[in-house]
């Protein structure tokens, strides 16, 4: 998902950014490499948003359908990632442009994209730049999230926006089962604040995703609470580490107990238990955690560096605050 890597690099690649090219080792086509993937992941979440829209993904004449949603989208990612490009530009991090990740295979993803990633070019940085670096991305990324949602919110279309969707829903009422998305607190919130007037129609989770501003602002939250947690080299590790130091460890074995929690008790509906408290999603994210990203964060900085201050550790604590109110315990579900 939306994350930056840090690459074991040679001595060569450790050098500082001097201002004119970023990648020494792609040279000219470096950026062309970036140009093109960006290029298809537009087309790729058009044809997301197309079928959001219901509309057949693949026929031409419905392209128009799915660019609103293709336009959010792309901001949300693309601020995120670039949160942690300027960011690592501040601190003289050698840093690639964003790779966006096309996904075209809707029967597999039906968002279009798997975000992008952002290649750091040196093994170490200083305490101060990690926790900067790690925190610029997903604060932007979620600011950009929540107007985005605010957005979709005040701006609610009528019912007959959905009946034009669904013609058979004027007559048999609107269904409250199918492709459902979950909550999260800060969505909860902003829908009770920006949604209580008597005249706004406000769509059920099973149906959110017709709504381009609703369905982006959602799904940004939920690759925001990805990236927040803090384990090994997820951006919340990154920012856990630069925090804590070693201690980060205990924190990254609570959140990754928190996570198997979750994921064991998506199999309890399996079991004839109809208690719906977490996903099966989470014990596949818990697996990818444990055996690739794995959980404790690799020695980046000296243990001796002074300390964060105090506005950086306010800043650590508050990409907390992001991760919890932005988690979804069960972010997706069929009714």
């Amino acid at each position: 998902m939306n994350q930056y890597e840090s690459l074991q690099s040679g001595e060569k690649d450790n050098e500082f950014y001097s201002g004119h090219e970023i990648n020494k080792k792609s040279g000219r086509f470096g950026f062309l490499i970036n140009i093109i993937l960006f290029i298809f992941t537009i087309f790729s979440t058009v044809i997301a948003g197309v079928f959001w829209a219901n509309k057949d993904p693949y026929q031409l004449n419905n392209f128009t359908s799915g660019i609103t949603y293709s336009v959010l989208i792309l901001l949300v990612i693309s601020t995120h990632e670039f949160g942690h490009y300027f960011a690592a530009r501040y601190h003289k991090v050698p840093v690639t442009l964003p790779y966006y990740i096309p996904f075209p295979f809707i029967f597999l993803n039906p968002f279009g994209t798997m975000g992008a990633v952002i290649r750091m070019k040196s093994q170490y940085y200083s305490r101060k730049a990690l926790l900067d670096i790690g925190a610029a991305g997903p604060i932007a990324g979620w600011i950009t999230s929540l107007i985005i949602l605010i957005a979709g919110f005040i701006n609610l279309p009528p019912v007959n926006y959905l009946y034009n969707i669904h013609p058979e829903y004027a007559v048999t009422g609107i269904p409250l089962s199918g492709f459902t998305f979950g909550y999260s607190l800060i969505f909860i919130f902003l829908e009770k604040i920006f949604t209580s007037g008597a005249n706004v129609f406000m769509p059920p989770m099973n149906e959110v995703y017709h709504y381009p501003f609703l369905c982006v602002g959602w799904f940004g939250l939920l690759i925001t609470s990805l990236n927040m947690i803090p384990i090994g080299q997820l951006d919340g590790g990154h920012i856990s580490y630069a925090m804590f130091g070693q201690k980060h460890k205990y924190v990254a074995y609570f959140f990754f107990s928190m996570l198997l929690f979750f994921g064991l008790a998506g199999l309890l509906p399996f079991a004839g238990i109809n208690i719906n408290i977490g996903s099966i999603n989470w014990l596949v994210w818990a697996l990818l955690i444990l055996f690739v990203i794995k959980i404790k964060h690799p020695p980046t900085y000296s243990e001796f560096e002074e300390p964060l201050g105090t506005g950086r550790m306010i800043t650590g604590w508050f990409t907390f605050f992001i991760f919890i109110v932005s988690f979804s315990p069960v972010p997706v579900f069929e009714v």
